[in-house]
């Protein structure tokens, strides 16, 4: 059957107009970050300009664009290992020797990103200031960790569910222990599934503003801290605070990009048998 050349048409039409409705914000971030202060602002906007390198140098120089790039690297790299040291045994237990209060845990620990971070601000901030640990990468690293956590071990879990038990039972009528199936069976079997969840989280934890300002400054600030700096009571700096923010997101969406076929396959895990 031949398909509709109208049908067609209106699909193509279709794709074109949702993909520059949402690439139009980050287009548009790019050209601002290439002008002026006087031509960011200018109206009607302007399409066609000398584009100029002063706003990222002004960047580094004022902000040290390097301390908070490693900053995020730091936490970011470090919650995702983290989060992938705790998430892979719990989801293994949970997969494999379920209970009559696993379907509940794990439905709880769903619930828990349903809470407005907000909810949590003040006791997280209290501990944080009375074991010593505001405006340390360490808090930093904590928080995100547990943020992703019920994330984590539900992309695990997903994971380890789509291996056949036939093949545990094989490795247990071995010899195999616990420690030797995980090692040696489950983990070479969820290698696809550890990288999905991994890179998630790593992008997650790239993004998050909330915790970062709220629980770092200036030493321990990530580029998420970089870009509120352009934000004063003065007004808003676009073209800086473009630049900034093109120097923020550049690596991560990179990074995204390369690892896209990954993140679709985490996110749509059990999604289609």
């Amino acid at each position: 059957m031949q398909p509709n050349p109208l049908f067609t048409v209106l699909r193509t039409f279709g794709a074109w107009a949702a993909a520059l409705l949402l690439f139009f914000p980050l287009g548009w971030l790019f050209l601002t970050a290439f002008k002026t202060e006087l031509q960011a602002i200018h109206v009607p906007p302007l399409f066609i300009f000398e584009p100029t390198m002063e706003n990222f140098t002004e960047v580094q120089r004022r902000s040290d664009y390097l301390l908070y790039a490693r900053n995020s690297l730091i936490t970011s790299v470090g919650s995702t290992i983290l989060g992938l040291l705790i998430a892979a045994p719990a989801a293994y237990s949970m997969a494999f020797f379920r209970t009559k209060r696993t379907r509940d845990i794990l439905m709880w620990m769903l619930s828990t990103k349903m809470m407005p971070a907000v909810g949590a601000l003040v006791p997280i901030y209290v501990l944080a200031q009375t074991a010593g640990m505001l405006d340390s990468l360490t808090a930093l690293t904590i928080v995100f960790t547990l943020s992703n956590l019920p994330i984590m071990v539900w992309m695990l879990y997903t994971s380890y569910k789509d291996i056949p038990n036939e093949i545990l039972e094989a490795a247990r009528m071995d010899g195999a222990n616990l420690w030797t199936e995980f090692r040696h069976v489950v983990m070479p079997l969820s290698v696809g599934g550890l990288a999905s969840c991994g890179l998630l989280c790593l992008v997650l934890s790239w993004n998050e503003a909330f915790w970062a300002l709220n629980l770092v400054s200036a030493k321990a600030g990530t580029l998420a801290t970089l870009i509120s700096q352009y934000s004063s009571p003065e007004g808003l700096f676009w073209a800086k605070l473009s630049a900034a923010s093109l120097m923020a997101i550049a690596p991560i969406v990179v990074f995204g990009w390369f690892s896209q076929k990954q993140l679709v396959q985490g996110l749509t895990f059990g999604a289609v048998k």
